[in-house]
């Protein structure tokens, strides 16, 4: 019998990329996923459809549980699930309470594995250019908490010391007690002219920096606003800020974008945008919906030897491979069928598969498709077009025209996903610069998600298209188009809104 394994795991920081390996792997096999505030909720959209998902955040002095529930909760969790991980936001034993969680696990003789995660105490210093220790200005850095236990009788941090003896002072969770950081450190010997920085939500798209000396940081942090989480890095290195500051001149830096895609189509967008330094809020506004054509693939390719068959998305190529697999078929199937691949990603996506498409029109639109087709003698030749339910008629009808006799097959439906009408409240609450459209669906059920008084609702907001096609939508809808990729792909789509943010 397999006995029950809790993993303390350190999340990292916040940036996605800096999430271990073995972190990674743990989440995608997990059976109970218990997580902090700190931890980025992103990382919980690899985890298993059947995994449990538990929220334990504590910020600003409000607590799901404190911290004595979460240890019973990590032990009942063991009772009913074989691997447990226990999310915490950077390192779990960087004043994480990972060892309070431990010793508890080991009390009641429950396995457990430590995963250490990259803390925020050296990747936001990182983040917005501050080297902890360089040799010309100083050998030493010290990890402080901001904000000890209020149960202790008296500090345990001897302040003369740290003065004394470090070059680098980082605090930890210290922005509620800054005055009181202040006051000691300068009543321990540290000059009211050494430069602080305070950087809130460091490595990542949120992230904030005030830079400033011991002498005005209080007053410059109240004039920000600054508030948890955040961290302090009081030392000479901070004045490498100036040169060596790198994250925050990102192009996208403090932009937040919408992307409407499919959540499983999100990601590459997601990512390239993220790479530029936007904070990206997912808002699915189509989930696709299989149509179960099983029966009517294999009758269309059984009693027909096609010329030509068409795909028209990356979807319909992911839906078509799992009916082959069902009906027990492989590519043979086409015989000596030509394909066309209307898009290099839907392209790319039948070569995942097995095929290479014969013809890829210059423009991923169904009248490049035609315009290609135009010169030649296509009279009772037989076509297979296979599609979304709610694609345009243009293709088949325009290759009717020219000659051919066309069947269409609709291989599955896109519906609007329930939980989109929350994620885009939320999204809608603070200010956002743009929305990016892949497609005329993800418009139509964009605006179905806003609801009425969208054009309000939208007051200030940039719109990008991926074409002219989901630019004539938008249009439609009353909506100015702030940008059209001049390449029907993702990457032409963050080009195109590289030109106006």
């Amino acid at each position: 019998m397999v006995k029950p394994i809790v993993y303390l795991t350190g999340a990292g920081p916040g940036d996605l990329g800096l999430i271990t390996q073995k972190a990674y792997e743990l989440i995608k096999k997990a059976d109970c996923i218990i997580y902090d505030y700190l931890a980025n909720p992103d990382l919980l959209k690899v985890a298993r459809d059947n995994c449990k998902l538990i929220y334990v955040g504590k910020k600003g002095g409000m607590h799901t549980l404190d911290q004595e529930g979460i240890n019973k909760l990590l032990v009942k969790s063991a009772k009913t699930y074989k691997i447990i991980v226990r999310l915490k936001g950077g390192d779990p034993f960087i004043f994480g309470r990972g060892a309070e969680e431990a010793a508890y696990l080991a009390k009641n003789k429950i396995k457990f594995e430590i995963v250490p995660g990259i803390s925020s105490a050296i990747a936001a210093p990182a983040y917005a250019g501050i080297s902890l220790t360089e040799r010309t200005k100083n050998s030493s850095v010290g990890f402080i908490t901001g904000h000890e236990d209020p149960k202790k009788p008296k500090s345990n941090i001897n302040w003369k010391a740290l003065v004394d003896a470090l070059g680098t002072l980082v605090f930890l969770m210290g922005v509620g007690n800054l005055s009181r950081i202040v006051e000691k450190l300068i009543s321990s010997g540290k000059s009211k002219t050494t430069p602080v920085a305070i950087i809130r939500w460091g490595a990542t798209s949120k992230q904030k920096t005030i830079i400033g000396t011991l002498g005005n940081i209080v007053r410059l942090a109240k004039k920000s606003k600054i508030k948890p989480p955040a961290i302090i890095v009081v030392g000479e290195v901070v004045a490498l800020r100036k040169n060596l500051n790198w994250f925050e001149k990102k192009p996208f830096f403090g932009r937040r974008i919408i992307v409407t895609r499919t959540r499983q189509q999100a990601s590459k967008l997601t990512h390239k945008l993220t790479e530029l330094g936007a904070q990206v809020l997912e808002v699915p506004t189509i989930k696709i919906k299989s149509l179960a054509s099983d029966k009517k693939v294999k009758e269309a390719f059984l009693f027909n030897e096609y010329d030509w068959v068409f795909f028209t998305s990356q979807n319909g190529v992911c839906e078509f491979a799992k009916i082959l697999d069902r009906i027990n078929k492989d590519s043979r199937i086409f015989k000596d069928a030509k394909i066309c691949a209307i898009g290099t990603e839907t392209a790319k996506t039948l070569k995942t598969i097995g095929l290479r498409p014969d013809y890829v029109p210059p423009k991923f639109v169904a009248e490049s498709v035609l315009r290609h087709f135009k010169a030649g003698d296509f009279k009772n030749k037989k076509a297979l077009i296979l599609r979304a339910k709610k694609a345009r008629d243009i293709l088949p009808k325009g290759l009717k025209k020219l000659g051919f006799n066309v069947n269409t097959i609709d291989l599955y439906d896109t519906v609007i996903p329930g939980e989109s009408v929350l994620l885009l409240k939320d999204a809608l609450s603070e200010k956002i610069d743009c929305v990016t459209f892949t497609s005329s669906s993800t418009v139509d059920n964009f605006i179905k998600l806003a609801g009425g008084g969208y054009k309000r609702k939208f007051s200030g907001i940039k719109f990008s298209s991926i074409g002219p096609v989901t630019s004539k939508t938008l249009r439609k809808f009353g909506l100015r188009v702030a940008s059209e990729a001049k390449v029907y792909t993702i990457n032409g789509l963050v080009a195109s809104i590289l030109r106006i943010l």
